[in-house]
């Protein structure tokens, strides 16, 4: 679960976001829509904990990120290394999600030769791979042709 209460982020003069509050539950599929400058990737790299905010609290599974950044942080999948995942368990891991991310095609290409589309389906590969209970994605398709945004939001 993400829960902002009264979420602000201030740069000087310039409020970035405004006060700013909501709840996701498990399972919801929160978006955040709005022209550029809005505050949306703000929002998220404090739900994240990248950046904290100028006032208000942002919980991730009932820890405060401020007050607990690395038990919460712990909860996210967001660009990152391998955290947590035994030795054991990596390759098993890595093919779920490769698999998911539809990159069984590319696996053992040198990422520097991925086109921008495959690239980023890596960095959701790499998001999802400790199977996170909260997932942030800022612009997930972006980069993508027509049919790999497709198949992104209709993997079925």
């Amino acid at each position: 679960m993400i829960e902002t209460i009264s979420l602000t982020k201030k740069y000087g003069s310039l409020t970035a976001v405004d006060n700013v509050s909501f709840k996701a539950e498990p399972g919801e599929v929160v978006a955040f829509l709005g022209p550029n400058g809005a505050g949306k990737s703000t929002t998220m790299r404090m739900i994240t904990g990248y950046i904290y905010p100028t006032a208000g609290t942002v919980k991730i599974m009932g820890r405060d990120t401020e007050e607990d950044p690395a038990e919460s942080r712990r909860h996210i999948g967001l660009v990152a290394g391998i955290r947590g995942i035994a030795k054991a368990d990596i390759e098993a891991r890595v093919r779920d999600a490769l698999k998911t991310a539809f990159l069984e095609d590319v696996e053992n290409r040198i990422i520097d030769t991925l086109s921008k589309g495959y690239r980023q389906r890596v960095c959701f590969a790499q998001a999802i791979i400790h199977n996170p209970p909260v997932l942030i994605l800022d612009e997930p398709t972006d980069g993508l042709d027509p049919n790999q945004k497709n198949e992104i939001r209709h993997p079925d």
